[in-house]
């Protein structure tokens, strides 16, 4: 008889960033005025029970307090945590990068600094791409100084810790459903990128609707070929690939990884089991999911208490 366990795996959590190093999950996430990593040997086995704070914001400076959606990344031989941080003010809010001090994920980390291109404008939710040896840096942002649409940007990296290039818009929120749940219209969302390759095709899945809301949702952006930083070579889908279902309700802000095998790649996201939850019930899932040649084919979320198979 297969093993088996249930969604959610943490029953509070939000944004939820896995990566599998070697045989080791770890999952980074806030911690109030900072960041905590902990590690399992499975995917469904996460949990903050066993985290530890590698990071500490000192206080009185511009990334002391808001600590948002933090991503554990290895690059370069190095590991690095790019995240959201403000000086208690929303409209602060940049992208920060913190670097190891040492081989371990779960040591301390020191501030390198902000992580901005040129306009220097309103940002969360950065990640990172690699492509044929460049990295570029992807985050979520105000096209201007006021809190009306937060876009998907790009901009090319000369280092893990440093944009080089203009910021260029891929994504702003133009389908219905990237506009639900919206207060007065506004604002709308573009949030939460996520890279998902497959052979040669490149995904950008994002999150799209307020996160408040049960429509929070999933989009995707396709790039098969062309100049990356060309919004051009980039398709969104016209319509969300992963929303809500029973006992699943604003599920989005999700990141990727693969079973123990490597043979089976899962997604791990956040969703509330009740409706109208908002923030306040959260928790982690995690699924597997299939593909279509190179297009991921998430379904629907697998309801609270569902028994799933582990991952292997």
């Amino acid at each position: 008889m297969s093993e088996t366990f249930v969604n959610p795996i943490n029953e509070r959590g939000e944004d939820p960033f896995v990566v599998k190093h070697g045989d080791i999950y770890y999952y980074c996430y806030s911690a109030g005025n900072g960041v905590a990593v902990s590690k399992a040997e499975n995917i469904h086995k996460i949990s903050r029970k066993n985290g530890k704070k590698v990071y500490t914001a000192p206080e009185g400076t511009m990334y002391s307090k808001e600590y948002w959606a933090p991503e554990l990344h290895y690059i370069n031989g190095r590991w690095y945590i790019y995240v959201a941080a403000d000086d208690g003010n929303n409209v602060s809010h940049r992208m920060y990068v913190l670097g190891a001090l040492s081989d371990d994920p779960m040591g301390e980390f020191e501030m390198l600094g902000k992580i901005c291109d040129p306009s220097d404008k309103w940002a969360i939710d950065g990640t990172v791409l690699e492509h044929e040896g460049q990295l570029y840096f992807l985050w979520s942002g105000w096209e201007g100084d006021t809190n009306v649409r937060q876009d998907i940007y790009i901009a090319k990296m000369s280092s893990p810790a440093k944009i080089s290039g203009e910021r260029v818009m891929l994504s702003h929120p133009e389908y219905e459903w990237e506009t639900r749940a919206c207060t007065n219209g506004l604002p709308t969302i573009n949030e939460g990128p996520q890279i998902l390759k497959k052979d040669k095709t490149i995904h950008i899945v994002y999150s799209a609707s307020g996160s408040w809301s049960d429509e929070y949702c999933l989009g995707m952006l396709t790039y098969r070929g062309g100049d990356i930083l060309d919004p051009k070579c980039w398709t969104k889908s016209p319509e969300p690939v992963f929303s809500k279902g029973e006992r699943a309700y604003g599920t989005g802000h999700c990141s990727f990884t693969v079973s123990p095998s490597g043979k089976e790649d899962w997604i791990v996201y956040h969703a509330n089991v009740l409706p109208k939850l908002g923030w306040g019930g959260r928790g982690v899932r995690a699924q597997k999911f299939t593909w279509q040649g190179d297009i991921p084919v998430f379904g629907t979320p697998a309801k609270a208490g569902e028994e799933l198979e582990i991952p292997r």
